[in-house]
């Protein structure tokens, strides 16, 4: 609502200011002792409150225009517009204090001493992306339902988008494949506890309902929230980087590199072809994930995704060869 008014300044500065110096000094009072925020030990409770502190101090960095402009530099973002300001502030606090749980707690214990996820769980839980989404490019504000959509990069997609996303995401379960067997290589109790956290979460999610879910929502809701609404203003990387950081229940592990790098061929899909496509690759990758391949059916879907990447790549270089040629 403070766009293009003349108060823009002042709310960004209240709301962002907010946003930045309550954790400040909440978490100051934390060091010093006067609250206490949790029952880990002193030693992490420290590091954590530091890791904080740094953190909002560095968000609220972007209030100050002039770092905005630096910004705007590498980044498409409009320095002069209050919700790219806050964007910036809340994306900078929740990397921050991701990368600082991730540093210095247990998340895998943390994880583990939860309730196993339900699908009304889920949908708590990735509810909020999307609501974060579609308000945030003004829905009903500066845009209609057509206008969101659209700026979200949620269109209907042409045939070849959707045996891209079918393709990519195939690409996408072998890498995280061969990085999870690395992972066991490499780091064999890591990637035994994470297993055993996986499993404890998803456990009963097993189910058609349940595999459904965990394709669907998450698919849906992080690729709006992501893909859709903050790569445009905030780059591919930065936004890969912020997307891999929220999914702590791997740790600091191959397998986190391997959402990296997920999110970051997300990225390059959205960039060249739309969210609707995106999604659509993120709910595959999902569904193969929950449903599992061995034996027969993953001969099957490595011959499926074979005909997939061919038809794909026919299809681009078709499509190549007539935007060669000046034809519409």
């Amino acid at each position: 609502m403070a766009v293009g008014k003349s108060w823009a300044g002042i709310a960004t500065w209240i709301i962002g200011g907010l946003a930045a110096w309550v954790i400040v000094v909440y978490s100051a009072l934390d060091l010093a002792g006067v609250v206490i925020a949790s029952d880990v030990s002193q030693q992490t409770r420290y590091a954590i409150d530091a890791g904080t502190i740094v953190t909002a101090v560095a968000a609220s960095g972007f209030l100050l225009k002039p770092i905005r402009k630096d910004v705007s530099a590498v980044l498409p973002i409009d320095p002069d517009n209050p919700v790219h300001t806050l964007a910036l502030i809340l994306a900078v606090f929740v990397f921050g204090t991701q990368i600082t749980t991730l540093a210095f707690v247990d998340v895998l214990a943390l994880s583990q001493a939860q309730p196993p996820l339900t699908v009304l769980d889920l949908l708590l839980d990735e509810g909020p992306f999307f609501l974060l989404g579609v308000v945030g490019v003004g829905i009903f504000i500066r845009r209609n339902l057509a206008g969101t959509a659209q700026r979200l990069g949620f269109v209907v997609p042409a045939w070849w988008h959707i045996t891209l996303a079918l393709a990519a995401a195939g690409v996408f379960f072998v890498v995280a494949q061969q990085l999870d067997v690395l992972s066991h290589i490499w780091t064999p109790q890591l990637a035994h506890r994470i297993d055993t956290t996986t499993q404890h979460v998803f456990g009963q999610l097993g189910g058609p309902v349940g595999i459904a879910a965990i394709g669907l929502l998450p698919g849906i809701c992080e690729e709006l929230l992501f893909r859709g609404a903050l790569q445009p203003r905030i780059g591919l990387v930065p936004t890969a980087l912020l997307f891999t950081s929220i999914h702590t229940q791997y740790a600091l592990s191959l397998d986190a590199v391997a959402v990296l790098v997920i999110a970051l061929g997300l990225g390059v899909i959205r960039k060249y072809t739309n969210t609707t496509t995106s999604c659509a690759c993120h709910v595959g990758y999902n569904l193969l994930v929950g449903i599992g391949l061995a034996g027969a059916t993953l001969n099957a879907a490595i011959l499926v995704e074979l005909a997939l990447l061919g038809l794909t790549a026919y299809a681009i270089w078709s499509r190549t060869q007539t935007q060669s040629a000046g034809l519409p």
